[in-house]
């Protein structure tokens, strides 16, 4: 009888508890993606401004260099496209040009 009575719990419970565990799993992931999707439009926005301001100086300094470069990786790493990546070539040649 005690037997019968914890299958029948379990049997009920179970799918309970994994459906919540599911649940949470999928809200959990919404939110990340969320900040993932947020993240990339504010460096979007902050390397076009670095891009724009640098290109009409003609030169880039190397710390100004080296916070586009790391923040075109994480940009890039989130999934990015080829928009910034053409920003990024640009940048570079700044770069070299100014080392030359």
């Amino acid at each position: 009888m005690l037997t019968e009575f914890l299958m029948t719990t379990y049997t009920i419970a179970l799918p309970i508890l994994l459906g919540y565990i599911v649940w949470l799993l999928k809200r959990q992931k919404r939110d990340r993606d969320a900040n993932s999707k947020g993240t990339m439009l504010l460096l979007r926005v902050q390397l076009i401004e670095y891009h724009d301001k640098y290109t009409k100086l003609g030169e880039i300094s190397s710390y100004a260099y080296q916070n586009f470069i790391e923040m075109y990786e994480v940009y890039h790493a989130l999934g990015g496209n080829g928009m910034v990546t053409k920003m990024h070539d640009e940048i570079e040649e700044l770069h070299l040009k100014r080392k030359g």
